[in-house]
């Protein structure tokens, strides 16, 4: 933490200006929040079909006036080339979160899964590379692993992509490393593994199990769980991953053009996963503290477990994860319930 935390002084006595895309998302409008407290000027460009007003406005509640005056949102989809050179006029970094997220949602709809993550992110690096941006940081994913089976996942071994949203994942990857080559644009990109925290969205047919869970057993609903349980991840609370993206984009040159894990470190089963969540809900609703879950058949293009290595990030990016997955949880769940009891 001594490293980010320096990092964030640095920041604070010489402000810059970021573009965060997908600002009115779950992870787009943590990072928001965290850079205007840190007096940072903020771009957002988001399309809000997956993004929400009320997180931006929930942001506004809890930065100052003074922070609120240095943001500027850009309503447009990153598939639109103009709009993209627009948001990145003038800017020094880009935190680029726009994406269709969900192996179920794209397995349903590739082409707009492809449309999003691999059109959008192409149109992202050639919008930065135009402005002469020092360096655009994306959202990569643990889902790039595939079907290679070893435990920890390492950067540098994946296997096969099992599923269309894998298969973006790692175009972007390659179109990275190509910009890096031929044009010598900085890029760095982070492998998310399963990021939870508050503002992340319970509703819809693709809510990740955290949000979904919570919402169930606060509003006395029955929670499904795919498969035994016995399936495992390595669950990442917000704040680790605001910590990754900060220090990613201000990394020493020698860290760029590459991709790193970020994530907890630790492997939860969903059984017990459930089993924590239960436990913090029944504080405020006992009720919830006798449900049990519903199992039902595995997910298609779901992967058994996953478990990262994060020594690189540890080594490169001076990236040290604050929270564990009870702590994030422990903080998560005041979110939960302040938004459903």
């Amino acid at each position: 933490m001594q490293v980010y935390q320096a990092r964030q002084e640095q920041l604070r006595q010489q402000p810059a200006t970021w573009l965060v895309t997908g600002v009115a998302g779950f992870i787009g409008s943590n990072l928001l929040e965290t850079l205007l407290e840190m007096g940072q000027k903020v771009v957002g460009l988001d399309n809000f079909s997956t993004g929400f007003q009320h997180n931006l406005d929930e942001v506004e509640g809890r930065v100052t006036p003074l922070a609120w005056q240095r943001f500027q949102c850009i309503r447009g989809d990153i598939r639109d080339l103009e709009a993209c050179r627009k948001a990145c006029a003038g800017v020094d970094y880009v935190l680029h979160q726009a994406a269709l997220g969900s192996v179920p949602r794209s397995i349903e709809d590739p082409l707009n899964t492809n449309e999003n993550n691999i059109t959008g992110f192409l149109n992202m690096l050639v919008a930065a590379r135009d402005a002469q941006v020092k360096r655009m940081v994306y959202a990569a994913s643990s889902s790039t692993y595939g079907d290679h089976p070893g435990l920890p996942k390492v950067e540098e071994i994946i296997g096969n992509p099992l599923s269309p949203y894998a298969v973006t994942k790692l175009v972007n990857e390659l179109y990275a490393a190509v910009f890096a080559r031929t044009y010598n644009f900085a890029t760095i990109g982070l492998r998310y593994f399963n990021i939870f925290g508050q503002r992340q969205d319970p509703d819809g047919a693709y809510a990740a199990v955290i949000p979904k869970w919570f919402a169930g057993l606060l509003q006395g609903e029955t929670v499904f769980i795919n498969g035994d349980g016995e399936t495992s991840r390595d669950f990442c609370f917000i704040d680790n991953c605001v910590q990754a993206n900060i220090l990613a984009a201000t990394a020493d040159e020698a860290a760029a053009d590459q991709v790193y894990n970020v994530a907890f470190g630790e492997r939860t089963s969903l059984n017990e996963l459930y089993g924590l969540i239960r436990e913090r809900v029944a504080g405020s609703v006992p009720a919830a503290g006798a449900a049990e879950p519903v199992h039902r058949d595995f997910r298609a293009g779901d992967v058994r477990h996953s478990l990262a290595d994060i020594s690189k990030a540890g080594k490169q990016l001076g990236y040290h994860p604050e929270f564990s997955v009870r702590a994030g949880l422990d903080k998560a769940t005041a979110w939960y319930i302040k938004r459903f009891v």
